[in-house]
């Protein structure tokens, strides 16, 4: 066991505390729903880029670079100034929704590109222009750009193309768990000798201004360090190399300049800010508040680095060797994912596996949000608009969060989304499963989970609906951790059956067994908003019905896991088969399978009872196969009342054994297999999922058809009229997800569920039954072979091609060509289905990460092969 995996045994018993700091400070506190103090619910607009320097944050902070202990407390973060900036460089710039021209949009490039589980070791790296930042013109742009027009970025204002901008790197490494050193690297990319100002800024979270707890932490300079002492967290010491001068502030609103009324102090949270770049006096010649920073000026020749080291401890002296602890501390990540990545993997694919889980560890964000208090006001603070009272997130008073969670995006989605964070789980669970299982049963505790049994969708609106995947995730968790934590597993089915509860009560409106749901996460993936029909009646949802039909295999093996331990669980075991079958058969019979077509559509009702089939060829249609699980006659033998009632049940209910008896495999004999599809649907479906013309590109298995090109899909309902056609790439309808489009482009979670179902039928199948692969191609694939060829095909978005070119860069000549900026790998939200580009958020390091579970399932598949292969 290496060093690592030590730390990581040693954290979940409380004897070294490895997570109690971390990279939890967010890029981007600004534009939140939680600080949004709005009637309308503006976020964007209540609380905008503009005042995030001046605007002291009421629930979580941001900064570049930054870390942070486990509530918040203390925050250390980078900050730059390139002598032309009206501003400093305090946080990542961006977008809004309302100014993007496809949603909200970071305009910057930075990259996470190391990270052990317990952050002993991190790496991070920025590139900052040495000319001034052009703000203005890239709102101005994209506000002149329409949906049809791409998105215009930092690189296309040229302000990179003569190589002035400086390349900036941040390493940590822990000495101890609560002895924490930064090197800062600046390297002047530019042709001559240029100057940055370096600010390392500490300050605490502002929990004092809101009239519930006015004990206030302080920052003071002790013999050239600074000293933060808080009331809970104690003393905390940063030592700095050199001899920099130190600047004091508070963090705290500067009312003036944003409202008009005199400010508290002085010396608000810009202080720095307006110090430094315009020569204010707005910093405490007493050298002490909240807020502090040193300055650090350096000059550095074209083409030379500069190097900054810190030290954050709770001890008066430092530790170990500084040089010694980054050395040991490196090397110790580079055993971690030595000892992690596939023999069988090239070096281009560790670089993406481990920027990849890097990204994901850096993504653990500090996230702080009482619905009650939210809505209710501050003692201190003005009462909220009446309206907000019935407004966002009104029916979640319970919800109190304040924990680290996986964010899907630490700029564009600074916030958990519960389905994104059960994909994330699946892929964290290969370096730090205990981290994977907290976050999983965290969406389940009472703080979380609606009294109703809802898991939050997000804060924009807790009340959506997302599918229902916790209970799948939490299955592969077990499956990577292999460690046999039963306690885990009950904790979460438990819960879950709350949840199913709420699903079947909620979303089954008609007592059919066919769910609704609305967009399901899949924004705009329909020829209508799916959340809010425009017309009155109901939606019957093929990827509603799989859900569900999936959650009950899920819970039944959940139930199965649990019974051989515990016999109290075969009845629920019982109940899951028989409710999966209800569910199946009512998807198969009541007209959401379209046997001319060979595919699975939505069907809407009317209210005046008239059926309308949505005929959209898409991921949802292809949701049915998901729902597949097997039963293998050591399960049926340890559970013999389970295996009674299995038999009765297909003896006395010949209308529903067919979803749960209907294939034979003589290679496994004995063995059952539970689907909605059978041999011959099963065929049907991967036709049109593995043909080139309709869902399989290159680069994954696209959202829609691309048969929707040439054949778009126009509907009129009433007299509305809605039209889907095929869009690759950025979505050029504003219909729900903003910056999101789901009408063409590759997805990952969908993706990975997919090929994870294939590898099911394979296990049942074998490799006996085989398919053409491509479509078209004459290539008979086994259904495990298939599953790697998808697979391949995801992650080559992020590989060298022939040519040497990323698919993910796009056309961006200085990221495809340079080599500075080459293997820098960013992880986007999705991708252009017939280019490859990465679309979307650019730090989607949350469901994007599977690329990880992909590269290790691939590589160690084939070796496994090559073994067998070996052996015969």
């Amino acid at each position: 066991m290496n060093i690592e995996r030590e730390r990581l045994q040693e954290a979940p018993h409380g004897r070294a505390p490895w997570r109690h700091w971390g990279p939890y400070v967010s890029e981007r506190g600004w534009g939140t729903v939680r600080e949004d103090y709005s009637a309308t619910g503006e976020a964007w607009d209540f609380f905008p880029h503009d005042h995030a320097r001046s605007r002291a944050y009421r629930w979580n902070e941001d900064g570049l670079a930054g870390i942070c202990d486990d509530r918040q407390t203390l925050c250390l973060a980078l900050a730059f100034w390139n002598g032309r900036d009206p501003i400093l460089k305090e946080r990542i710039f961006g977008l809004t929704g309302p100014q993007g021209n496809h949603g909200e949009d970071a305009k910057e490039y930075w990259w996470y590109l190391d990270s052990t589980p317990t952050h002993s070791w991190m790496r991070w790296r920025y590139m900052y222009p040495q000319t001034e930042f052009p703000y203005t013109r890239l709102v101005d742009e994209n506000a002149a750009r329409g949906k049809v027009d791409p998105e215009f970025e930092l690189v296309d204002t040229g302000i990179f193309d003569d190589g002035r901008y400086w390349e900036i790197t941040a390493d940590y490494a822990k000495a101890t768990p609560e002895e924490i050193l930064l090197r800062v690297t600046v390297r002047n990319m530019g042709p001559e000798a240029a100057t940055i100002d370096v600010l390392p800024t500490l300050w605490f979270r502002n929990t004092w201004s809101w009239g519930i707890d006015d004990r206030r932490p302080a920052i003071r300079l002790e013999n050239g360090a600074l000293v933060a002492e808080h009331h809970v967290l104690g003393a905390r010491r940063l030592v700095p190399s050199g001899e920099p001068a130190a600047l004091f502030c508070e963090n705290e609103t500067n009312n003036e300049r944003l409202f008009g009324v005199p400010s508290a102090t002085p010396y608000p949270k810009d202080g720095i800010n307006d110090h430094v770049v315009q020569g204010a006096a707005t910093v405490n010649p007493d050298q002490t508040g909240t807020k502090a920073a040193f300055r650090y000026r350096l000059e550095v020749d074209a083409g030379a680095s500069a190097t900054i080291d810190l030290r954050l401890s709770d001890t008066l002296t430092g530790g170990d060797d500084f040089a010694t602890v980054m050395t040991a501390r490196e090397r110790e990540a580079d055993e971690f994912y030595g000892e992690l990545t596939p023999a069988g993997c090239t070096e281009d694919e560790a670089l993406v596996l481990r920027q990849a889980l890097g990204g994901m560890l850096w993504s653990k964000q500090f996230y702080h949000y009482n619905v009650r208090r939210w809505l209710d006001g501050d003692p201190a603070g003005p009462p909220p608009p009446d309206a907000r009272r019935g407004g966002r997130n009104h029916d979640w008073r319970h919800l109190n969060n304040m924990d680290v969670i996986s964010m899907p995006d630490t700029w564009e989605y600074p916030w958990y989304a519960a389905w994104d964070l059960a994909f994330h789980c699946v892929a964290l669970a290969h370096v730090d499963p205990e981290f994977a299982k907290q976050q999983l049963v965290l969406m389940c505790r009472e703080w979380y989970m609606h009294p109703n049994g809802q898991l939050p969708a997000y804060e924009w609106a807790f009340g959506d609906v997302n599918p229902p995947v916790h209970a799948w995730a939490a299955l592969r968790v077990h499956e990577i951790a292999a460690d046999g934590d039963l306690d885990f597993l009950e904790r979460v089915f438990h819960k879950l059956l709350l949840n199913f509860t709420w699903w079947v009560n909620r979303k089954d409106s008609a007592g059919n067994n066919l769910f609704e749901g609305g967009f399901l996460g899949l924004d705009n993936i329909g020829p209508f908003d799916r959340s809010a029909l425009p017309v009155s009646g109901r939606l019957e949802q093929s990827d509603g019905t799989a859900w569900m039909a999936m959650y009950c295999q899920n819970l039944l093996e959940l139930a199965l896991l649990l019974a051989e331990h515990d016999r109290t669980y075969e009845d629920l075991a019982t109940k899951f088969y028989e409710h999966f079958a209800l569910i199946a058969s009512a998807l198969n019979d009541q007209g959401l399978w379209d046997d001319e077509d060979s595919f699975y559509y939505d069907v809407l009702h009317l209210g005046d009872g008239a059926v309308v089939p949505l005929k959209a060829r898409s991921i949802v249609g292809l949701m049915p196969l998901a729902a597949v699980t097997t039963l293998g006659p050591d399960t049926m033998a340890q559970l013999p009342d389970f295996r009674a009632r299995v038999d009765w049940f297909a003896k006395n209910l010949p209308e529903l054994r067919d979803v749960v008896q209907h294939m034979d495999s003589p290679e496994h004999a004995g063995w059952r297999m539970l689907s909605i599809v059978d041999d011959e649907r099963l065929r049907r479906l991967l036709g049109p999922m593995l043909d080139p013309d309709e869902f399989l590109s290159d680069h994954g298995l696209r959202a829609l058809s691309k048969r929707h090109e040439s054949q778009p899909l126009d509907v009129n309902v009433d007299g509305v009229m809605a039209r889907l056609d095929y869009e690759p790439g950025e979505s050029t309808s504003g219909l729900f997800g903003g910056n999101s489009n789901w009408r063409g482009p590759v997805w990952f979670p969908i993706n990975f569920l997919l090929v994870e179902t294939l590898r099911v039928y394979h296990r049942f199948l074998g490799d006996s039954f085989t398919v053409e692969c491509p479509t078209g191609s004459g290539r008979q694939l086994n259904l495990a072979e298939v599953a790697d060829d998808v697979s391949g095909r995801l992650v080559s978005l992020f590989l060298r091609d022939e040519n040497g070119r990323r698919p993910v860069f796009g056309t961006y000549e200085l990221h495809q060509n340079d080599p500075v900026w080459h293997d820098l790998i960013p992880f986007h939200e999705y991708f252009h289905a017939e280019t490859g580009a990465g679309l979307g958020a650019s730090h989607q390091t949350g469901w994007t990460g599977l690329v990880a579970d992909l590269i290790l399932r691939l590589r160690r598949s084939q070796r496994e092969l090559a073994l067998d292969g070996a052996s015969e």
